[in-house]
């Protein structure tokens, strides 16, 4: 088989520490805006930073943090995130830099003995109020955990921040794409001065088919709560970080077209700091393969199977994917990755890792949407497991939702519009595509049925989500289609090459 390499490439490539560059001095930007707040010389109240998928936005986020603690106006502030998983990495990483005795991650009695050993070393840990030390500048906690005590009783308990009027001089949010409105509307009293950095083309905070104020903009609890003041509102400081971390530069047209409306988008990573390195496997397998490891977005057209029951249950195309699997471990691979350093610029180490090395981002996560293809993929995952002596670092399955924030060597997953009759407010949701295109650091395998150019054109025309979530909305069969151009595109009839096999 031969593949189609794409319509849209990169272009004027900006990449190492030139594209890093713009990052930072967003960040400088941002700290002086930060700076001129706290000292009273400005009348922000927000700062918005938007980001791309990998754009290292908890980087900058720790930074701002660091320099807000360093500045002679704040006694302390309140680093939150919806998730659990999302402050453990930043409890850790601002505990080492600050002290433990500085930093407390206030965490509850349930979720406690899950804490990381690594977290424990660097930061200290309170289940309730009094616990946390005098000491404590830096307060990490979940959404809903801060949110359970009122202001009141943080001030009755810790005494008030330097303002005088709340418990902290400043709330900094990750992931602030993520928190519904209704979450944070209570947090908004908890310090004059927020901070959201995060990720705009992620899920929704809440599924919009369950959402009661769908096509209500002008009041809608449960979109992300940034969405209020990103545009135009003069009490609001917005800017975009103009560079990602993450991707091949080969993937990088794929991120572009996922925000068309922003001016730059460039990648770190040059052409040649990210290798997929591939044994002997059969030919079919070896042409998929070495195309995913060109570091181009690729998908894979399967033709000649059997109808599914439904589309959401297509074990037939599960099947392909544990047979293109099996043949990636059973010949052995590689991942090679150029180590930079924070300034953006390539050192003279390279890492690699393997199955086996058992450290660091799984080095393949199978993807679907649906949770029945993802029960088939967990058990095509666990087979191979089992057959090659693998570990969750080696491979594994989820759902695209819950694997939102994570990172991953080699993406393989079912494309959401794979076997289905029409365009619907699940499949055709911007959030889920871009996740699931967005986690790979090395390669990504997206494997359909055929007929999605045909599905796109026949679809009747139908409007984005119309409640203005983060992340640019058109039409969603243009965003589809746009994003589609991006793609390596190879079609295989699985039954003939099933019968050539058995012929020989």
């Amino acid at each position: 088989m031969e593949f189609l390499q794409p319509a849209i490439v990169p272009g004027n490539l900006v990449t190492h520490k030139d594209a890093a560059d713009g990052n930072y001095q967003v960040a400088e930007g941002a700290a002086a805006a930060l700076s001129e707040i706290l000292n009273a010389d400005s009348d922000y109240e927000r700062l918005l930073l938007r980001a791309a998928a990998g754009a290292g936005k908890s980087y900058v986020l720790k930074r701002l943090v660091r320099e807000a603690v360093s500045h002679p106006n704040v006694t302390r502030v309140c680093v939150t995130a919806f998730t659990n998983r999302q402050t453990h990495p930043l409890a850790r990483d601002l505990g080492i830099a600050l002290g433990k005795s500085d930093v407390c991650l206030f965490v509850s009695k349930d979720r406690e003995p899950e804490l990381p050993d690594d977290v424990r070393q660097a930061v200290t840990v309170a289940i309730a109020l009094e616990d946390i030390p005098e000491t404590a500048k830096v307060i990490i906690g979940t959404i809903h955990k801060i949110r359970a005590y009122p202001t009141s009783k943080f001030i009755s308990t810790l005494g008030h921040s330097t303002n005088g009027q709340s418990p902290f001089d400043a709330l900094f949010v990750d992931e602030a794409w993520q928190v519904a409105h209704h979450l944070f509307d209570k947090l908004n009293y908890y310090s004059p001065i927020k901070v959201g950095v995060g990720d705009v083309g992620q899920l929704p905070p809440l599924e919009v088919g369950v959402n009661p104020w769908k096509g209500d903009p002008g009041y809608n609890p449960y979109r992300a709560w940034p969405t209020e003041w990103e545009e135009g509102d003069d009490k609001t400081w917005v800017r975009n970080l103009p560079a990602v971390w993450r991707p091949t530069s080969a993937q990088l047209a794929l991120w572009q077209a996922f925000y068309p409306d922003w001016s730059d988008l460039n990648s770190v990573a040059g052409p040649e700091d990210r290798s997929i390195q591939l044994g002997q496997m059969d030919e079919l397998a070896s042409e998929i393969w070495t195309q995913v490891a060109s570091g181009i977005p690729t998908l894979l057209e399967v033709d000649g199977l059997s109808e599914p029951n439904d589309p959401d249950v297509d074990i037939d195309l599960i099947h392909v994917v544990e047979q293109l699997l099996h043949s990636l471990f059973e010949s052995g691979f590689e991942l090679r990755s150029r180590v930079f350093d924070d300034s953006g610029e390539p050192t003279s180490e390279v890492t690699s890792d393997s199955p086996g090395s058992g450290s660091g981002d799984p080095l393949v996560a199978v993807l679907a949407t649906r949770n029945q293809a993802v029960d088939d993929a967990t058990d095509v995952v666990e087979r191979l497991r089992e057959k090659f002596d693998l570990s969750p670092q080696d491979i594994v399955s989820s759902t695209v939702d819950s694997w939102q924030g994570q990172t991953n060597g080699i993406t393989v997953a079912i494309h959401p519009l794979s076997g289905a009759e029409k365009l619907d407010e699940f499949n055709s949701a911007f959030g889920r595509l871009a996740v699931t295109c967005t986690r790979a650091t090395h390669g990504l395998l997206m494997v359909t049925r055929p007929g999605l150019d045909e599905l796109l054109i026949d679809s009747p025309a139908r409007p984005g989500t119309p409640i203005g979530e983060p992340g640019f909305r058109t039409l969603p069969r243009q965003t589809h289609s746009r994003i589609l151009l991006t793609f390596a595109r190879g079609t295989v009839n699985w039954a003939t090459h099933i019968a050539t096999e058995e012929t020989e």
